[in-house]
């Protein structure tokens, strides 16, 4: 790594003139460690992780930050993209100093097309703020990580997000039709449009979509809508077993009923995600949960569903089967799910929260490994996550006994274990989160050399210099 920042030249003063007068002096922060402080990681806690830009550079326009790009080129400085911060990977830490290109500023919804059923953003909307500007046209974007109440569409598109509604809906990019993008040498581009079917040439989009952040930096991005379901009810279900639990989501998925999203929790992710909101829900008894969402354009359809799902699980051994059909059930049970990570962190700051993914029908060889892991290691590794697309995060949490030096020295040879198990289970070592820099060693034990090369040369066409967000997913 050291050998790679030599490379590198630094941001000195008259860089940072030409950027002001590219983007303006307030959008422009330098030579203040505390403004640039916030800028030195995402969500990842450990500090390993992080480290300080040089400055920090807030665009409005394609324009500009075509002009940032070819100024990092000339002087051959990294450049880091970054939206909302809200990443998992390190994917926004610029690990390599240099300018973070904060995208901040460029938060309009463009167009709303009610006729194609489209909408074009800028890469800094809040994703949430889509389904709210939607309400009153019928229409609604599927998009639905976890973080969509702060998280930026950009960062969406860059990481391939997906989330809780992934098994009904897909993640990201089943619904980026259209983009304009910055390349890393800092020319404008337009990729696909408002169009469903597109076969001109590369899925240049295809590429893009997931490449977080080292292959171009997004500027417009054209979303596919949905009609918006009339009908939406969730159910709480509560098992004696996380086998239990897990063995009933492919009889659910086989059933012939459509949920729109199947999540597990294991009882140490509920009963700390309870005990963190007080919540009262009588979870004692439960060894596992499974947490189903079902909506449709018809109240009757939807009530079909989740009856024919309570009795699939019923008659697959639960205890209990809760219903949330309104606004306020709903959003508590769904709390105790989303609060889940954050609880943890009271718990024990010092944890690597995971997201592997393995096929469905592996799912419960995985959790049954993860148990096994736990206890040869001695330390929790609470189980939770999407169970209706095989994507689990499971969160190796540091033993209270372990010193922090115990931590940093066992966690690499857990995780290497657990990336191998899911590997042997034809899984890998992230469905959603992406790799950034947290993951980039691991990356040999699930692809090969000739995938490797493959990545490398891409990255090496598009961005010669390799001055855009570098060291990320593998080192060039």
């Amino acid at each position: 790594m050291d050998n790679q920042k030599l490379r590198y030249n630094r941001v000195t003063p008259q860089i940072v003139e030409e950027l002001k007068r590219i983007v303006g002096e307030r959008y422009v922060v330098f030579g203040d460690p505390e403004k640039l402080e916030p800028y030195s990681h995402d969500e990842v806690a450990e500090k390993e992780y992080a480290h300080m830009p040089e400055a920090v550079v807030r665009p409005v326009s394609a324009e500009e930050i075509a002009a940032v790009m070819k100024l990092a080129n000339r002087e051959k400085i990294p450049v880091t993209p970054r939206g909302a911060g809200s990443g998992l990977s390190g994917g926004a830490v610029p690990i390599q100093g240099g300018i973070v290109l904060l995208m901040d500023r460029m938060n309009r919804i463009l167009e709303i097309d009610r006729d194609n059923m489209m909408i074009t953003v800028e890469p800094g909307v809040v994703t949430n703020e889509i389904n709210q500007v939607l309400k009153e046209t019928g229409l609604f974007y599927a998009g639905y990580p976890m973080s969509l109440e702060t998280c930026f569409v950009g960062g969406n598109v860059a990481e391939n997000a997906g989330g809780g509604k992934a098994v009904k809906y897909g993640v990201t990019s089943r619904y980026v039709l259209g983009l304009e993008m910055v390349t890393p040498t800092g020319e404008i581009v337009q990729l696909g449009g408002k169009l469903v079917k597109d076969v001109t040439g590369y899925n240049l989009i295809g590429l893009m979509v997931g490449s977080e952040g080292t292959l171009g930096i997004f500027t417009k991005v054209t979303l596919k809508l949905l009609p918006l379901p009339k009908a939406n009810v969730d159910l709480l279900v509560l098992f004696k077993t996380p086998e239990e639990a897990i063995a009933s989501v492919s009889k659910i998925l086989s059933s012939g009923a459509a949920p729109t999203a199947i999540e597990f929790m294991d009882q140490s992710s509920f009963t700390t995600s309870c005990q963190y909101l007080n919540e009262t829900i009588p979870y004692h008894q439960a060894g596992a949960m499974l947490l189903i969402t079902v909506d449709g354009m018809d109240s009757m359809q939807v009530e079909r569903e989740y009856e024919e799902v309570g009795e699939v699980c019923l008659a697959a051994g639960a205890i209990e089967v809760y219903v949330a059909d309104n606004y306020t059930t709903s959003e508590r049970i769904w709390k105790v799910r989303r609060n889940i990570a954050e609880a943890f962190k009271v718990f024990s700051p010092h944890q690597s929260l995971e997201d592997i993914v393995v096929p469905t029908a592996q799912i419960a060889k995985m959790v049954s490994g993860l148990i096994d892991l736990s206890k040869k290691w001695g330390c929790p590794i609470p189980c939770y996550g999407h169970a209706g697309d095989g994507n689990l995060h499971a969160t190796p949490v540091m033993n209270p006994e372990w010193t922090l030096e115990e931590w940093h020295g066992k966690v690499p040879h857990i995780l290497t274990e657990m990336y191998k198990l899911t590997k042997d289970l034809g899984g890998t070592i992230s469905g959603e989160h992406g790799i950034g820099h947290k993951r980039k060693k691991y990356m040999p034990l699930v692809v090969n050399e000739a995938y490797l090369g493959m990545a490398r040369s891409i990255k090496r066409a598009l961005d010669p210099n390799n001055v855009l967000n570098p060291g990320k997913i593998f080192d060039v």
